[in-house]
This record gives structure tokens, C-alpha cells and sequence, in this order.
């Protein structure tokens, strides 16, 4: 475990600012410091709010996570960061505070990709991927269906959300409900003191000639809200607990139908299931259900690896340094469109080394001591 690569990773492409350290493929830390509290009285995430956030919070919560890893800043052998895709203003302050730390301890810098960092972290809890890995994740800002032959270097769509993610449809709907922000948690509660088939609402993209792998939740979001808009105006009592199931149903029938297609129409015999919405204690049941028919094996992390944190940005940095990737180089910058295809954004060299003058000297006294 000791010639494993030590690495710390930074994620800072929402509301959260996780603060990872990995070892291998071995969690050492996982510290997080969440805005979303801030968020809720606005019903959702604020850029600029979420960018202040991170700023006052990186310090704290990279001291933290080494100080839970036991180990010393200057033992690391790179620093990953989340280079994209996320909220420019948000990416920017994880990214800058990367590079300062990476040139002030002369380590290699790796920026790397926020959904492939999704597919990574699951080797923190159930060892290496296999090769290629099929992947569903699924969050507030995307639904993706990604084949990983190679998840360094090599990570293709399969399918994407043509419009509303389920994630965000799960918070527009708790919104319609007055049930508050975010609304995954609330409703996957909810939903299960209700019932999935009370109300035959619509799976979106299912036909014989929609896109096999794609998806689509804002039909479903505007029938939801329809329905509940109608029982209302007639003065009826809206049955919270059964709208919360059957509009969860809805939507993680048609995630693992879609995914356990994929698994078939390609040949791959397992599905990874990340991203937020991850946690959704039905999604998880039902995948189960689906993939033990098809002879699948499906590989889930913990809810708290699936939200956004710093732990899979520092696994898929180990896996770089593991396999020799190239780090970046000091141009790095935030991309909050960068393709799901570029993993990692590399320089055309290793990040050079450099000479500390009497300043930055001093800094590193300051800030490693």
C-alpha cells in the first residue's frame, strides 16, 4: 500500500466543496464543507453564492481532510481537482486553489473530469473496475448512460438527458409539492409510504422508435405538475405520499430499463450506478431487482460517494498517476462544458519543476508547517 500513488483531490463543480484523499484505491479522507442550506431558501443553487462558499471554505476543508488522512501535504504525490463540467465560477475556485497548492509543493497537477470522477470512486469501495465499465449516473445537472473501456483515457456516451435531468426533475417536482430544496431526499422518504402504481404517470423515450439509451424527464415533470395543478383546482386533497411514488417510479423505471439494455446490447455483464441521485433508495432496489433477471452485477457506492465530493476526484487522480497519464500543465482552466470524452486534461509534458523563490518559501512555511 505504500508504493501506492497518494493523492488529493478537489471537487468544487456545485454546491459542495469536497476535499479528498486516496491512497491507491484506498480512501484515506473524505472531507466536505456544503452551501446547500444557503441554497434552499432560494430554491436552488446560486453561482455566485456557491463560488463565495468554496473560497471561504477550501483552506479549512483541505486541512481537514489531511489532517483526517494523516498525512502531510508535502507526502502527496499529485493534486487532482474537477477541471469541468460544473458552474464556471465554481470550477474556477477549485482549479485555482489546485494549481497553488500543486506549485507550491512542486507536485503534479491533474485536472480531471467530473462524470468520470462519478465512475472512479466506486473502486474505493468495490475494488478496480472492470474493463470496459458501463456506468448510469445520475444527478441533478445529468442522466448519462457511458461505456468506460478505459476510465483514464477512454469513457464514451451511450446516451444523455435530452432535456431535464431526473435530478433536477425530482426538485421542480418537490418545489410543485412545497416540500423545499433539494428535493431527492424528501421524496425517495415520502415515497415510501405511498404507492408506485396510484397514478399511471408517463416514461419518457420508451417507444420502439425513441433513442434506445437516451432520456428525457420533462414530459414526466409537466404531467406531474398537471395533475397535481388539476386535483387542486377542484378542490381536492393532493395524495402527497402517492405522487411522490409514482413519480419516483416513473423515473427510475425507465433509468434502469435503459441501463440494463445497454448492458445487454453491448456485452457487458455489470452496471455502475453514481451520481446523486444514486442514494434513491428505490432506483438502487429496482436496479437490483432488474439486474439479478439479466445475469448482471451491479456495482453501487455508499449514498455518501455518490453525491459530489473530493473522494472521486482523488481516486480517478490516483488512477492517472497508477498508469502514468500526463499531468496537466500550469494553463489549466476551468471548462463547465468539458466532454464526458476528455477524462483528464492533460498538458503535453509532465507539470514542469520549478525553483521556489524566498516568497513562496515562506508561503509553503505558512501554509504546511
Amino acid at each position: 500500500m505504500a508504493d501506492e500513488p497518494l493523492v488529493l483531490g478537489i471537487e468544487t463543480s456545485c454546491d459542495e466543496t469536497g476535499v479528498g484523499v486516496v491512497r491507491g484505491t484506498t480512501l484515506l479522507a473524505d472531507a466536505i464543507a456544503s452551501s446547500v442550506d444557503t441554497h434552499a431558501r432560494f430554491g436552488g443553487v446560486v453561482p455566485e453564492i456557491a463560488s463565495r462558499a468554496h473560497l471561504e471554505a477550501m483552506v479549512p476543508t483541505i486541512e481537514r481532510a489531511l489532517k483526517d488522512a494523516g498525512v502531510s501535504a508535502r507526502d502527496l504525490d499529485g493534486i487532482a481537482v474537477t477541471a469541468g463540467p460544473g458552474l464556471a465560477g465554481a470550477l474556477l475556485v477549485g482549479v485555482s486553489a489546485a494549481k497553488a497548492y500543486a506549485y507550491a509543493l512542486n507536485k503534479p497537477l491533474y485536472g480531471v473530469n467530473h462524470l468520470a470522477s462519478h465512475i472512479c470512486v466506486d473502486q474505493l469501495e468495490h475494488g478496480p473496475l472492470p474493463e470496459p465499465t458501463m456506468a448510469l449516473l445520475v444527478s441533478g445537472g445529468h442522466s448519462s448512460l457511458l461505456l468506460a473501456p478505459d476510465i483514464t483515457s477512454d469513457v464514451r456516451p451511450m446516451g444523455a438527458t435530452i432535456d431535464d435531468a431526473a435530478g433536477e426533475a425530482f426538485d421542480k417536482i418537490a418545489r410543485v409539492l412545497d416540500l423545499g430544496f433539494p428535493g431527492g431526499p424528501v421524496i425517495d422518504r415520502l415515497a415510501r409510504e405511498g404507492d408506485p402504481a396510484a397514478i399511471a404517470f408517463p416514461r419518457g423515450l420508451t417507444g420502439s422508435r425513441d433513442p434506445a439509451y437516451d432520456f428525457s424527464f420533462s414530459g414526466l415533470k409537466t404531467s406531474v405538475a398537471r395533475w397535481i395543478e388539476a386535483k387542486r383546482a377542484a378542490g381536492e386533497e393532493v395524495p402527497v405520499r402517492d405522487v411522490a411514488a409514482s413519480f419516483q417510479e416513473a423515473v427510475v423505471d425507465v433509468l434502469t430499463r435503459k441501463a440494463v439494455r445497454a448492458c445487454q446490447d453491448q456485452g457487458v455483464d455489470h452496471l455502475m450506478i453514481g451520481g446523486g441521485v444514486a442514494a434513491n433508495s428505490r432506483l438502487r432496489a429496482l436496479a437490483q431487482e432488474r439486474c439479478e433477471r439479466a445475469g448482471i452485477r451491479l456495482r453501487v457506492p455508499r449514498p455518501g460517494l455518490c453525491t459530489d465530493n473530493g473522494a472521486m476526484v482523488a481516486a480517478l487522480g490516483a488512477e492517472m498517476v497508477a498508469r502514468n497519464r500526463p499531468a496537466s500543465d500550469w494553463e489549466l482552466s476551468a471548462d463547465s462544458s468539458l466532454p464526458v470524452t476528455d477524462p483528464h486534461v492533460p498538458g503535453s509534458a509532465h507539470a514542469p519543476t520549478h525553483d521556489h523563490d524566498h516568497v513562496h518559501e515562506i508561503s509553503k512555511d505558512n501554509l504546511y508547517s
